[in-house]
């Protein structure tokens, strides 16, 4: 495992920061997986306007995800979501960040 690897197997794995999630492939089971949670504020320029949302993405690790795809579904902590988009891997290819809405 190389240095990169092992950082993200260390930040997912870390109680404060990766949360449990359950991943159902659209059509499939579910699978436990360990996520990490983004709900950061998006600021998006429209002509002269600049418009705030509230956006919800997770990370998930590709080791446990190999193809996530828009309408899987993802339930973290009670709370039920749906992909949206096309997730994007990082520079690594160790982690997908995905979109959600709530399902």
């Amino acid at each position: 495992m190389n240095a990169f690897a092992a950082a993200v197997s260390a930040l997912f794995s870390d109680p404060n920061i990766g949360r449990d999630a359950a991943y159902t492939p659209e059509g499939g089971a579910p699978v436990l997986v360990r996520v990490v949670a983004r709900r950061a504020d998006a600021i998006t320029d429209f002509g002269d306007a600049r418009l705030w949302s509230e956006t919800t993405r997770i990370d998930l690790r590709v080791a446990e995800v190999a193809n996530p795809r828009p309408g899987d579904r993802i339930e973290v902590e009670g709370e039920a979501f749906l992909i949206q988009g096309e997730p994007v891997r990082d520079r690594e290819r160790l982690v997908w960040t995905v979109d959600l809405r709530s399902a």
